[in-house]
């Protein structure tokens, strides 16, 4: 972690991954995006911290514009806003940071493009080798840890133990992906996770409330109460 950071703050890390046609699935794509900076702007009024946008199918003109969208929605609140994949774009839009995959630019490269203060994050889906994976890496997204309707039929599941082996191994806090519901909200924090990341958990609790910020903020403050320990947010 770059210790040109501002202090830490500690409290679990709740990330809200981003899918429109999940979101909105019979809606236009304008009224999708729209739907979208609007989840946004409720997230980040409920206190999550990062948003990763993880719209891989636009194009990049689209896709800038959005993220700029995004971040001018969650302005002034302590919300990031991260794009999956796409230095450029991220750079271009004035997000916080970049998430990376496993077929992404190295996290050295990635931060050497960015501006002071820029947020790495990568995914990894098991604990080989993982101070190589997470060189330069301020954050990991491990998953899926439960079967999800987000990924492929067929797609691996490496569930609890495992993330408990990443958890342990990594040397930056480690946040549970795929399938967390509620209801297993404690069981990925007794694996050792420093937070939840998912798409489905957020978009059912905003549809919970009667405002899409009531469910997040419900959402919220049911991950902080099941998380029995605190950890740094970087």
């Amino acid at each position: 972690m770059d210790s040109d950071r501002a202090p830490a703050e500690c409290r679990p890390l709740i990330c809200l991954v981003s899918d429109r046609h999940r979101l909105s699935p019979a809606a236009s794509t304008v009224r999708q995006l729209d739907d979208l900076v609007g989840l946004v702007a409720a997230a980040a009024a409920a206190g999550v911290d990062i948003v990763q946008v993880r719209e891989r199918d636009l194009p990049g003109r689209t896709l800038t514009d959005l993220v700029g969208r995004c971040v001018h929605a969650a302005d002034g609140s302590p919300t990031r806003v991260v794009v999956n994949d796409r230095v450029d774009v991220a750079l271009a839009a004035g997000a916080a940071g970049v998430h990376l995959r496993e077929d992404s630019v190295a996290a050295g490269r990635a931060r050497a493009l960015g501006r002071r203060g820029w947020l790495v994050t990568r995914a990894i889906h098991d604990a080989t080798e993982i101070s190589e994976q997470l060189a330069g890496v301020d954050l990991a997204v491990f998953g899926s840890v439960f079967p999800t309707v987000s990924k492929p039929a067929g797609h691996g599941v490496a569930g609890l133990s495992a993330l408990g082996a990443a958890a342990r191994e990594a040397a930056v806090p480690v946040l549970a992906i795929g399938g967390v519901s509620e209801e297993r909200l404690e069981a990925v924090w007794r694996a050792g996770a420093a937070g939840v990341a998912g798409i489905g958990l957020f978009i059912d609790a905003a549809r919970s409330g009667h405002e899409w910020a009531v469910g997040l903020g419900r959402l919220v403050d049911r991950v902080r109460q099941s998380f029995d320990t605190l950890q740094p947010l970087v």
